[in-house]
């Protein structure tokens, strides 16, 4: 068998390390051996070489032009390197040499929707598909394009075609797996997922798709095994490690906890994005690494298509058109705080567009958020270019995005700026890291102006608390007795209802201490999971407390828990990630809350609230300070008492709960931007009224 014959053998059969061997020699005999060259630039990918891949790719280009077969594989593999519009242009020339090549299209497909250009990918797809009908990874990729433009009954058919040409087709599943998560069809998608692991039990894909589900269901325990499995198997899986680790944090399982946490910060610190942003609240206290996370996050995929730049028109209304995007207009913590700032805005000044990308609950507070705006429009089951358009064809000024990195964001419709104005706001509390969004809503306690530079956005401080406060909240019903609560009737009652994951070593040690010092005190959890309450009261007995001091508080209704709330003596708040709605709720219901500032905005929230409730005596800014306050007040009863007389007193005249007051700062800050823009002057930091 010649050298040539040899080489492909063994390159067919997987022997890349010989068959590269084989091309060497060959080169080395002849320089300008094109096919030894061009096999070799493929083998190299394979063995791990990108640099000399390339190199051999560009040395047989240089000899032969005309080979569309070269164009293809040099474009697989800059995609592989994620160089992906060099990638189209690759594809594209092998398309001028020959536009029959179904597997062309595909790749180029494939790269196209890597950079976020939905249109131009799936009409590339379409091409592939009617070249190669019975091909079904032409239908796969095209499935996969139609999945991310949310054509969600279309990317089935897809599907449903790729594993009917090939039954044993592991991807197809998990596409479909994908499609019904998506739809919140959870046990279509759980069955897809376990077809597609069983087709292929080492599929990482698979492994986190179902980790996901997993998780939107709760079912933390299984997640954290699929996410463990799937981080081993493709350890480079976008996001992977910030998700594993965020399901270890829901189960409050601290083991680790410092060296797995050290990791990724590193990790985000080298460029590698090893976690999307919102899990890296929960512990990076670095303003710097926050940014260095959500630029990663916010340069990749669709999101990298933005323009930083509006190039529409300078529309002029009578009225501001502003937009607020999100998919929590229903039972959930941001409307809980924002709603009353809806039903606020001035109708003579200012025209609100609801744009909901989420789910109808069909709450009161689903009925009520719909009622505070002059149009609602449900956009869940639009794709992200026909929600482009709507907003284009709506000429609205300024686009509020209340969701950021959070579960369901729609980052694409701002990526693709369809206004002039986009604004960060609420919803996720740090900065998005983008070059398309201009602003971010805040105060002076939550950024302090030394750190502007740790945000991408512009920031536009508020007086008071960037944080709005609804005053119209449900009416509790009867409050109930500790005794039903399981809570002790004469002990001292702490409590922290923040969610788990907030959690971290460091502040339950501190609770711990607290604990030892405050005789038969107990601390009132909201212990979100069996395996989380598991945990944190065996962490209780290795600190030398009895775990029976951890009472478990349930999930409840939101009127039902706002009844309970007067029950504890003292809400301790979490740190690096403190509270937010969860303490709004509890300073509403009277009950003192001390916070340990932090060095981010996530950390600050809870202070930015003590602030604007005229409290700032139960903002400490050191651990030493918080857990000695903590036992003062739980030592003085008559200083507490004092405290919650003045909170009862300033919820309904401090700024924190003035939702009109707030609402028209919020307004000023609307229209400085729309004017600075009208005038043509680049966006700008700046402050509205007194701070």
């Amino acid at each position: 068998m010649r050298s040539m014959d040899r080489a492909l053998d063994a390159q067919r059969n997987g022997r890349f390390k010989e068959a590269e061997e084989i091309y060497r020699s060959l080169v080395s005999g002849d320089p300008r051996n094109f096919d030894a060259l061009h096999m070799l630039g493929i083998v190299c990918v394979e063995n791990g070489k990108p640099a000399e891949a390339e190199q051999f790719f560009l040395k047989a280009l240089s000899i032969d032009a005309r080979y569309p077969p070269l164009f293809h594989n040099y474009g697989v593999f800059l995609g592989k390197q994620k160089r992906y519009q060099e990638a189209v242009t690759q594809f594209d020339q092998a398309l001028k040499l020959f536009d029959r090549f179904a597997p062309v299209y595909s790749d180029r497909g494939i790269s196209l929707m890597e950079l976020g250009k939905l249109d131009e990918a799936l009409a590339s797809h379409n091409a592939a598909v009617n070249l190669a009908p019975n091909v079904p990874m032409a239908f796969y990729n095209r499935g996969n394009t139609l999945f991310k433009r949310r054509n969600y009954d279309l990317a089935l058919q897809d599907y449903d075609k790729a594993s009917a040409l090939f039954a044993g087709y592991a991807d197809a599943y998990c596409g479909r797996g994908n499609v019904f998560r998506e739809l919140k069809r959870h046990a279509e998608a759980l069955a897809a997922y376990d077809k597609a692991l069983t087709l292929a039990p080492d599929l990482a894909e698979a492994h986190l798709g179902r980790g996901n589900l997993f998780r939107d269901l709760g079912r933390y325990d299984e997640a954290f095994l699929d996410y463990n499995k799937a981080l081993r198997l493709k350890p480079d899986l976008p996001g992977i490690e910030g998700d594993r680790l965020d399901v270890k944090n829901h189960l409050c399982d601290w083991s680790d906890f410092d060296a797995e946490w050290t990791r990724l910060i590193a990790s985000v610190r080298n460029g590698n994005r090893s976690t999307s942003p919102f899990p890296f609240l929960a512990v990076s206290s670095s303003p710097q690494d926050q940014l260095r996370c959500a630029e990663l996050w916010a340069a990749s995929g669709d999101a990298a298509s933005g323009k930083s730049v509006w190039q529409g028109p300078r529309n002029r209304h009578d009225r501001i058109r502003v937009g607020y995007v999100s998919a929590d207009f229903r039972q959930h913590a941001v409307s809980t705080l924002a709603v009353g700032m809806f039903e606020c805005h001035d109708r003579s000044r200012f025209d609100v567009t609801a744009i909901s990308i989420g789910p109808d609950d069909r709450s009161d507070m689903r009925r009520r958020v719909a009622a505070a705006f002059e149009h609602f429009v449900d956009a869940r089951t639009r794709s992200d270019e026909e929600i482009c358009k709507f907003i284009r064809e709506s000429e609205i000024d300024i686009l509020v995005d209340i969701m950021g990195f959070t579960a369901d964001a729609r980052t694409s419709v701002f990526a693709n700026r369809a206004v002039p104005i986009q604004v960060n706001y609420l919803g996720y509390p740090g900065t998005m890291g983008a070059p398309y969004i201009d602003y971010i809503l805040a105060d002076r306690i939550v950024i302090f102006e030394s750190e502007r530079p740790c945000y991408a956005e512009q920031v536009v401080y508020l007086p008071h608390s960037f944080m709005p406060g609804d005053r119209e909240r449900p009416t509790p019903g009867k409050s109930p007795s500790r005794a039903d609560a399981g809570l002790p009737e004469k002990n001292f009652v702490f409590c922290c209802f923040n969610n788990g994951y907030k959690i971290t070593p460091d502040v339950f040690d501190i609770w711990m201490r607290v604990l030892q010092q405050i005789d038969a005190s107990v601390l009132w959890l909201f212990m979100e999971n069996p395996t989380a309450e598991r945990n944190l009261r065996k962490e209780a007995a290795a600190r030398g407390i009895n775990p029976e001091r951890l009472i478990a508080a349930p999930r409840m209704s939101y009127v039902d828990h706002q009844a309970r709330l007067p029950l504890a003596d003292l809400f301790l708040d979490t740190s690096p990630y403190s509270g937010g709605a969860i303490v709004s709720d509890a300073l509403w219901a009277g009950l003192p809350v001390l916070t340990l500032k932090g060095e981010t905005l996530v950390g600050r929230m809870a202070a930015s609230l003590l602030s604007a409730i005229g409290a700032p005596e139960l903002i400490t800014t050191t651990p030493q300070d918080y857990e000695a306050l903590a036992c003062a007040l739980a030592r003085h009863p008559d200083k507490l008492a004092e405290i919650k007389r003045k909170l009862a007193t300033n919820r309904l005249t401090a700024p924190l709960f003035d939702v009109r007051l707030f609402t028209q700062n919020l307004e000023v800050a609307y229209t400085t931007m729309w004017q600075r823009w009208q005038r043509g002057e680049p966006r700008q930091s700046f402050t509205v009224g007194a701070s």
